[in-house]
């Protein structure tokens, strides 16, 4: 469904972002990976190629305008440019909001919500002049409920949903899609190291009764991609197992 098209992944190269990527690579696009975790680019990428597609690992800090702008350039010149854009690099600082630091507020900030920002703008000029693109933004059910120690996280992420609903509006009439995917308890190396009854009270929360897979996320990233989303803009889809209703 996707060949010919070029996929860019923030955050790419392990977890939910991997399998956003090998989900995209599986339809036939070609995929740039940005991620600062350069151990674990080669890895990514050969995992991709072996889907039978292009693949290109670059290591980029999405808080530098310069260097996205950069680095979105260099992705051009060695793939193409992006068609398709997925926002998921994120990072956790969890404090009580009384002992949080500036330091821990800013940085999520600057990565979760100013780095979408930046790569968005670098890639949207192309997208417009072709008149095609999707965008897809990785949120948080936090982002719609709040949780308790994670003031930033949870504005990083709101303010993720309502950058997606502006982006909608501001670029729809030149066919290029703006969404985003809210997951919930996602399987990762954070919850896999959580004791038996810490993770018994996650599925309690949770009606489907199981954590997600990064695999569950990755598969309504690629609907949203897919010409079966084509009329699909400024939503956001919970992928939670019911948490949030």
């Amino acid at each position: 469904m996707l060949k010919g098209r070029t996929a860019l992944v923030t955050g790419g190269a392990r977890g939910i972002g991997l399998a956003i990527a090998a989900a995209l690579a599986s339809d036939g696009a070609d995929i740039a990976l940005f991620d600062v975790d350069a151990a674990s680019l080669g890895p990514a990428v050969e995992k991709i190629e072996s889907l039978g597609v292009r693949a290109l690992g670059l290591e980029v800090d999405i808080t530098d305008l310069d260097a996205v702008t950069d680095a979105v350039s260099k992705l051009s010149a060695e793939l193409a440019p992006p068609d398709i854009l997925v926002n998921n690099a994120g990072i956790t600082r969890d404090n009580l909001l009384m002992r949080m630091t500036p330091a821990e507020w800013a940085s999520v900030i600057a990565v979760n919500l100013t780095g979408a920002f930046n790569v968005t703008r670098a890639c949207v000029r192309g997208m417009t002049k072709r008149r095609w693109g999707r965008i897809v933004n990785i949120a948080s059910v936090v982002g719609l409920m709040g949780n308790a120690g994670q003031a930033n996280y949870a504005a990083s992420k709101a303010g993720i949903i309502g950058f997606t609903k502006s982006v909608a509006k501001e670029l729809a009439s030149r066919n290029v899609t703006c969404n985003a995917v809210a997951p919930g308890y996602i399987v990762t190396k954070m919850t896999e190291s959580l004791s038996d009854k810490a993770r018994e009270t996650l599925v309690s929360l949770i009606p489907l009764k199981r954590l997600g897979a990064p695999e569950d996320v990755a598969g309504v990233v690629r609907f949203l991609c897919s010409p079966a989303a084509d009329y699909v803009t400024g939503q956001v889809i919970n992928v939670d197992g019911g948490m949030v209703m």
